[in-house]
């Protein structure tokens, strides 16, 4: 695990930062992780979808779970020597009955303030 940050200003959904210009492309970074609902988690959400609206314990689960893999996919960007990451995206897929793996992506760039 690497020291380095990477500020979350310089992570963006666009190919390019305003008033900074990419330098180096470093490749891509990415951000895994896999999570389950447990079984209390699950109950507890199936009582909520009696009464309607937000499953507060799913977006809780959720938000927790791109939280996560946002922070990994910074980590692997400092490794790879990135100061911002650009394209980023998030991707979510059931890999089995209440597994789910949440992926979040971008390319790894060096990107200098434009003076």
């Amino acid at each position: 695990m690497t020291s380095k940050s990477i500020d979350h200003s310089m992570v963006t959904t666009a190919y390019d930062i305003p008033k900074f210009k990419i330098t180096s492309t470093l490749g891509v970074a990415r951000g895994i992780i896999v999570r389950s609902r447990s079984i209390i988690g699950t109950f507890g959400a199936s009582i909520q979808t009696i009464f309607g609206g937000n499953i507060s314990l799913y977006t809780r689960l959720c938000e927790q779970s791109r939280e996560q893999a946002f922070d990994l996919m910074l980590q692997h960007a400092a490794e790879l020597g990135a100061n911002g990451v650009i394209g980023m995206r998030f991707d979510a897929t059931e890999i089995a009955a209440g597994v789910t793996e949440v992926l979040a992506y971008g390319s790894a760039v060096n990107a200098e303030a434009i003076r």
